[in-house]
Formats: structure tokens, C-alpha cells, sequence
């Protein structure tokens, strides 16, 4: 933790410079001890102190400056930094206007000068003053703050963003968070430029990108390399197993990310049937422990950073990524994964992010106090959502078209929810319709079993249902099945077109698309098994046949 400061303002060099070295030789061990002889830039000073999420503990100003006087910078500062101290030094001439400051600006206490010697006159009135304000001191958050509407769309991503990146933040709702407005009222901020996005070092940015911000905390965005041996797009489960092999195997290996590592798996709250860990770890947590192994080896990292296409020229690939730049590599591996699709009821597009979201129960879960929420899907994903919901919610509600869980859903989740008293299943029921005004206020649902439509009050909705392939950016010539995902190997010879675009010799290696040095692997692979542990292995495989392809060339 930073050590909190006294704070110290005299127009008089020489007073400033002896009250700076009394209270130094003292507090030094404990405070910092910042001063300045103007109160306006003083002023400014506090408010840069406040954005970066410093400490104030006592201010001392000496009280006839020719800027201002004494009582009104202290009644100033008391609007940045409202729990420090404030003492004020006067002349005797002054002690009236001392005195009136004690009722009017809530003074803490008047220095009469000179205070030699200050073991007597100064040490005892500022200990004293500290010791009070360390009683009820309580740090504040050091890190990245967002300050916005907790319905805004926009600082959903921010957040979702944040999270899934493992960067910690404070998150201050403009309707509920005091501090959050003085903040903006300080940096003359509007609140029509929110979500703004403050920083450890005390700037700040209105409604920014998701790459403003990753360059802004030290992500990587830019290729580094003119040319790499493999390429991996999208750093799910399969995209950081290959980019640990090829890191671990020697190959010159890039994995680009477009939002945060660990795809749908990172959203997990709770994965527990991951071989060798038997408490069970969140996807973020294997996010971080993967992406850490793979840089370990060397690999490159751009995040956030998306591959708008790929091209093939006389056997070598391009990638072209969002900013326009392009990168050259001699084979690519998929693993974009998957998406939940898009749900049909009435009003969800209206909605989401205001109430309504895909996935991202994790983020929002705090907005969920003493709610009832409502989740749409059946599968591991939504139930490891139920469990952490509902340490927040009121009530979790689970809709599903099925009767029960059992076809969808792994054993051990079901037990678990059915022993937890504030879930509740609701199986051959769907969702017609949402509404709300700025926010989602209420789902239309309807039993099919008994054909009766209701309408109740939710306080969010989370999504989770079916999965929609990431291959719509691809506009190479790649077979495809009718659902979208990658058909790789063997099952490529079905297709009439395979011998149109596949003019080696050899056949296709297992993972491998109908482009020679292209590979998929993971859940945006036809016929994937949809499992982490299955996608870490095709990931791995991947490599293998990266290999084979570039001996062969």
C-alpha cells in the first residue's frame, strides 16, 4: 500500500522549507510529505492525487496567501480529499478568522507561529490529528476504476473485458457512487462521455476501445516478427495448448486473441471435472496458469487484438488483422471457438448488456443482489453460472425446453443444484418476450407443458444456448458443413469441392482444412467433442501436423 500523505502550503519559502523539515524528521518512516507554496496548483495537485487513488491524511496551510487564503484552499481540498485532517497556521493577528474556520470549514485545528520548539508545539497537534484520521481510515482501491451506468452496454464490455483479462478494477455506478460523480465533477467530466476509464497513473479515457485500454495496461497489439512459423487465431482452451506446444517445440509461434485468453471455458465460474485438478478451478484460472506457460516459452501474444482475414499466396499465408497491418506465417491454426447464439425472443437485442447478457455471469453477478435472475440453457456452462449466481441472487431460475437437466447437463452439477434451496428449475418452458425501459424488467414465459404464459419481474437474464461458430470473417475458399464449423481430414473427401481447392498428393492431415498449413482445432471444428480437455488435446495435435506440414515444405 502507498503511504498516505501530509499535504503542506505556504506562499513563504522559508516557512514552507522550516515545516517541511520539522515534520519530515518526524513522519517520514510513515507519510509521505508533499508541499507547494501555490494553493491554485495545489489544487490542481490534488485532484491528479485523487485519480491516481492516493491517501491524504492531513492537510497544513499556513492561512494569509496572496492566491487565496488559508480557510478557503482548506474548504477546497475538503471537496477532493473530505477525510483528511485540516490544520491551519496562523499569525495571532489572524486567530478570529481561525476560529470562525472551525465552525464554517470544519477545521481540525489552528497553529499559531512560530511553533519552536515543535517536540511541544507541532508533533503532539499533528500526531494526535493522525491518529484520528487513521481510526477511520480505510485505503482505497489502487488499480484501474470505471465509472459509469451499470445498464450501459458499453461498460459491460469494459468490464467483461477487464475480467476476462485477470485486470482488477473498481467498478462505481453513476446513480449509486457519490465518489464516482465527484470524480467526474473534479476532471470537469460530462456524464453524456461515460463509461470513462481511469488509470493507476491518474489519466483517464472517455468511452474507450477495448484496444485503447489493452494498449493503455500494457497489452500487445502489434506483431513484433515479419514472419512466424504458426499463426493460432483465438486463444481458447485449443489455441493456448498449441501455442504451449509450438512455444515448447521451438517453433516461432504468434497467438492473436481478439478479446481476453480462455474463450467460452474462461467465462466458467467452476470447472470441475478437469483432469488433475480435483477441487476444481475457474476458466479464468486456467486462462492465466496456460497463457503464463506459453509465454514462459516464448510465444507472442497480441490481445485485444482480431484477425479480419486470411489470405494464401504461393504457399504462404497473410494474416490481415483489424488495424489494417498484416503478418506473414507459414501455417495458421483456428481455434475461434464458438458463441452462444442469439436468442428469439421479442426485445432480447433491446436489452443486452442492459440486463440482459451471453454469457458473463462472473461480471455482473454483484448487480444481482437480491434479485430474481433468470438463466436460458441446460448445458455445464449454465449450471456452473446457476451455483455462482446464486450466492447473489434471490432466486436462479433455469429455463429450459427439455423436462430436467439429465440429457444436457453433468451429473455432479445436477446434484449440485438440486441441494442448493434458491434454484429452481423450470423445464419445458421458454421465453417469449422481455421488457423493460432503460433495462430489462421483465420476461414473458410460457409453460408448454400445461400451454400457460406469465409474466414475471427479473433483475437479469443470462444466455446460454446452443453454439454458433466464429468462422463468418473467413473468406478464403474453406469447406464448411451446413452449421458453419470447419471441416478438417478425412471428412473433407465427402464435399464435391474438395478436389476442386486440394491439389496435393497426400491426403489432408487429421486437423487439417482444405487448405494445406491451415488447421482447426477445438470446438470450431466439425464434429469436436465440446470439452476443454478435448479441445487442449486437438490444440496440442495441431502442432504435430504444423510439423509434418513444414518439413513437407
Amino acid at each position: 500500500m502507498k503511504k498516505p500523505i501530509i499535504f503542506l502550503v505556504d506562499d513563504d519559502p522559508a516557512v514552507l522549507k522550516a515545516v517541511v523539515r520539522d515534520v519530515k524528521s518526524k513522519y517520514r518512516s510513515e507519510y509521505r510529505v508533499l508541499s507547494t507554496q501555490s494553493a491554485n496548483e495545489g489544487l490542481d495537485y490534488l485532484t491528479e492525487l485523487k485519480n491516481k487513488g492516493e491517501s491524504i491524511a492531513l492537510f497544513i496551510s499556513d492561512q494569509r496567501m496572496p492566491e487565496m487564503l488559508g480557510v478557503d484552499f482548506l474548504e477546497k481540498a475538503k471537496e477532493i480529499f473530505p477525510e483528511a485532517k485540516r490544520i491551519l497556521l496562523t499569525a495571532y493577528s489572524d486567530t478570529d478568522a481561525a476560529i470562525k474556520a472551525i465552525n464554517d470549514v470544519q477545521l481540525d485545528y489552528y497553529l499559531m507561529k512560530p511553533w519552536d520548539p515543535p517536540e511541544e508545539k507541532l508533533f503532539p497537534i499533528i500526531t494526535d490529528q493522525l491518529d484520528a484520521w487513521l481510526s477511520s481510515f480505510k485505503p482505497p482501491f489502487i488499480g484501474i476504476k470505471i465509472i459509469g451506468y451499470q445498464w450501459s452496454p458499453k461498460s459491460h464490455q469494459i468490464k467483461d473485458f477487464l475480467s476476462g483479462n485477470l485486470i482488477p478494477y473498481q467498478w462505481m455506478d453513476l446513480e449509486k457512487s457519490e465518489e464516482g460523480q465527484n470524480i467526474l465533477s473534479m476532471n470537469d467530466i460530462d456524464y453524456k462521455d461515460v463509461p470513462v476509464v481511469f488509470f493507476e497513473d491518474g489519466s483517464f479515457l472517455k468511452q474507450p476501445s477495448l484496444v485503447d485500454i489493452g494498449n493503455k495496461t500494457g497489452m500487445t497489439t502489434t506483431a513484433k516478427q515479419t514472419m512466424y512459423d504458426v499463426t493460432i487465431i483465438g486463444a481458447g482452451p485449443a489455441g493456448l495448448a498449441g501455442a504451449v506446444y509450438g512455444g515448447s517445440e521451438g517453433l516461432n509461434t504468434l497467438l492473436i486473441e481478439k478479446r481476453a485468453p480462455g474463450g467460452q471455458a474462461g467465462t466458467s465460474s467452476r470447472i470441475e471435472n478437469y483432469l488433475g485438478f480435483p477441487s476444481g478451478l475457474s476458466g479464468s484460472d486456467l486462462s492465466r496458469r496456460a497463457l503464463t506457460q506459453a509465454t514462459r516459452f516464448g510465444i507472442e501474444f497480441l490481445s485485444p487484438q482480431e484477425v479480419s482475414s486470411i489470405a494464401v499466396t504461393d504457399g504462404y499465408k497473410m494474416v490481415t488483422l483489424a488495424d489494417g497491418s498484416t503478418i506473414n506465417t507459414k501455417s495458421i491454426i483456428i481455434t475461434t471457438g464458438v458463441d452462444y447464439r442469439k436468442h428469439p425472443a421479442k426485445g432480447i437485442d433491446d436489452f443486452t448488456g442492459a440486463g440482459i447478457y451471453y454469457g458473463a455471469a462472473t461480471t455482473e453477478a454483484l448487480a444481482c443482489q437480491d434479485e430474481d435472475v433468470y438463466i436460458v440453457g441446460g448445458g455445464n456452462s449454465a449450471g456452473q453460472a446457476a451455483m455462482y449466481l446464486s450466492k447473489f441472487a434471490k432466486n436462479v431460475f433455469i429455463v429450459i425446453r427439455k423436462p430436467d437437466l439429465t440429457s444436457s447437463m453433468s451429473s455432479y452439477l445436477i446434484d449440485q443444484i438440486g441441494e442448493t434451496i434458491n434454484i429452481h428449475v423450470l423445464g419445458q418452458t421458454e421465453i417469449l418476450s422481455v421488457s423493460g425501459n432503460d433495462r430489462l424488467k421483465s420476461i414473458e414465459l410460457k409453460n408448454n407443458k400445461i400451454n400457460e404464459t406469465k409474466t414475471v419481474n427479473a433483475g437479469a437474464l443470462f444466455i446460454f444456448i446452443g453454439a454458433k461458430p466464429i468462422t463468418d470473417w473467413i473468406d478464403l475458399d474453406i469447406i464448411k458443413n451446413n452449421r458453419g464449423f470447419l471441416e478438417t481430414g478425412s471428412e473433407l473427401t465427402k464435399y464435391e469441392n474438395f478436389n476442386k481447392v486440394w491439389k496435393l498428393d497426400r491426403e489432408p492431415y487429421l486437423l487439417e482444412t482444405c487448405l494445406p498449413g491451415i488447421f482447426a482445432a477445438g470446438d470450431v471444428r466439425a464434429g469436436a467433442m465440446n470439452r476443454v480437455a478435448s479441445a487442449v488435446g486437438e490444440g496440442s495435435m495441431a502442432i504435430k501436423f504444423v510439423h509434418a506440414y513444414l518439413a513437407d515444405n
